[in-house]
């Protein structure tokens, strides 16, 4: 239903409807900004690209064909304008935000803040490319297929970065905890 909501609006939206350009992103935006907020560790950033997202995604609309979802099309947006930003910034700058990652329940206040530290300096200085997937698939919980659509790879690729990804997250918190 959410996909064939999305064509329809998408197919208004490249007719020129704002309205349903407007419906649309309303749709996304908080999954975009996640994404963004994630990726980038940043609230500031993220907002950034999520404004440069809507705004890409309004002039580059009429372009989209339609060969894959929409969501497909969009958090690849997403995500390689976080990865460029990622690359212009060329520093490990660590994950500020802690409403990022959700800390568990079960644990008191002041582990978690400290796990929750851990992890998130942890995902900040792996290489976008292990990032990218870890967000996806472990935070985002998309399937390897669409992450592997997002990001333009195959899905073992996907599964490979991903298993490098986690085990460089392990070996890190590990040195850090």
């Amino acid at each position: 239903m959410d996909d064939e909501a999305d064509a329809w609006l998408v197919g208004k939206a490249q007719l020129g409807s704002v309205d349903a350009y407007e419906v649309l992103i309303r749709r996304h935006r908080d999954r975009i900004h996640r994404i963004a907020l994630r990726m980038l560790g940043n609230r500031d950033d993220a907002e950034d690209i999520t404004q440069d997202v809507v705004i890409q995604v309004w002039t580059a609309l009429a372009g989209f064909a339609g060969d894959s979802m929409f969501t497909t099309w969009l958090y690849r947006i997403v995500v390689n304008r976080c990865i460029s930003h990622l690359k212009r910034r060329r520093h490990d700058t660590p994950l500020e935000d802690p409403d990022i990652v959700r800390s568990p329940g079960a644990d008191t206040h002041a582990e978690a803040r400290g796990r929750l530290r851990a992890a998130l300096g942890a995902l900040a200085v792996l290489p976008p490319d292990q990032r990218a997937p870890i967000v996806l698939v472990d935070i985002e919980q998309l399937s390897y297929d669409e992450a592997a659509s997002i990001l333009g790879v195959s899905e073992p690729t996907v599964r490979g970065r991903l298993s490098r990804g986690r085990r460089q997250l392990a070996q890190t918190m590990r040195e850090w905890t």
